[in-house]
């Protein structure tokens, strides 16, 4: 009936897998849960406990393959035909996930998306950067979901038939950097797959640090102009992108490079602080972006 597929890399997920599975015994289904884990250097002994569950079954992989490799090892490896996949650093909202996913069990929404949310009180400074970014751009109301259906959609809670991955599969051969959401979220639409939006969210756990996040913000954007300039997506399909070449399309990038060297300090200086603000992060992507080759 349902394969629940959890990729992992250096996080504990017993209490997801535990949760998830007691919901799926209290609704009497077949299912199987599978957690690969890139290779982790950390929680291996924490999350190896989950082999001792019925039904779950922590591999360890020989080596790290990255997040697009791993996602489609894990359909490939499910003997059901319904797929849900989960990040490692989620966590259901309620005690109905796994019953609400299971009412849109049907043909006619091959791919089902439930949203994220992410804890309301507000964190301590290291953190506010990510968790003010996600309450704002990611954890979105239904209706805004469905206003852009395909680059609302993330891959981190989403539930699809197999049938699905029959038409595409994560792109294994772009860098290992972020944003294959994006593309497959683009493939979708490309083959006019289509996405049911629904309420059904579950909470983000892992918030990354200033630093981390900065990091990872710089990945995500070589990863994003490397799939524009390779023309895996269409450069107006994410608004940075958009923004980016037609300023490259004025001929403005070195002024723009020129300005991000010297307004960087400040950027990071109010990204660092109590009181972080998205548009200077806009600002702050659009200069970065200036500065890869």
């Amino acid at each position: 009936m349902l394969s629940i597929l959890i990729p992992t890399y250096n996080y504990n997920v017993f209490s997801l897998v535990n949760a998830i599975r007691n919901q799926c015994i209290k609704e009497n289904i077949d299912f199987e849960i599978l957690i690969f884990d890139d290779a982790s250097e950390y929680f291996q002994l924490e999350n190896n406990k989950i082999n001792f569950l019925e039904g779950c079954t922590y591999t360890i992989l020989p080596k790290n393959i990255g997040r697009s490799k791993i996602r489609n090892l894990l359909a490939k490896a499910a003997q059901y035909d319904w797929f849900l996949f989960l990040d490692a650093d989620v966590f259901p909202v309620n005690d109905q996930f796994i019953f609400n996913y299971l009412k849109h069990t049907t043909i006619s929404n091959p791919l089902v998306y439930g949203g994220i949310v992410y804890e309301t009180k507000k964190p301590e400074k290291e953190l506010l950067l990510r968790w003010k970014y996600g309450k704002s751009r990611e954890a979105l109301s239904v209706e805004k979901r469905k206003r852009n259906i395909y680059l609302s959609f993330l891959t981190l809670n989403f539930l699809c038939h197999r049938s699905v991955f029959d038409k595409l599969i994560f792109n294994e051969d772009i860098p290992n950097l972020r944003h294959e959401d994006t593309l497959f979220s683009y493939q979708l639409k490309q083959k006019n797959v289509p996405i049911l939006h629904f309420e059904n969210p579950v909470i983000h756990l892992g918030l990354d640090t200033f630093k981390k996040a900065i990091k990872k913000e710089h990945e995500s954007l070589f990863a994003l102009k490397n799939l524009v300039d390779a023309n895996l997506i269409d450069a107006n399909y994410v608004k940075m992108a958009s923004y980016f070449y037609l300023l490259k399309k004025w001929n403005m990038i070195s002024l723009l490079h020129f300005s991000f060297n010297i307004t960087k300090p400040l950027l990071l200086k109010n990204l660092s602080g109590n009181h972080p603000s998205l548009i200077v992060f806009d600002m702050y992507r659009l200069g970065y972006l200036s500065t890869i080759k």
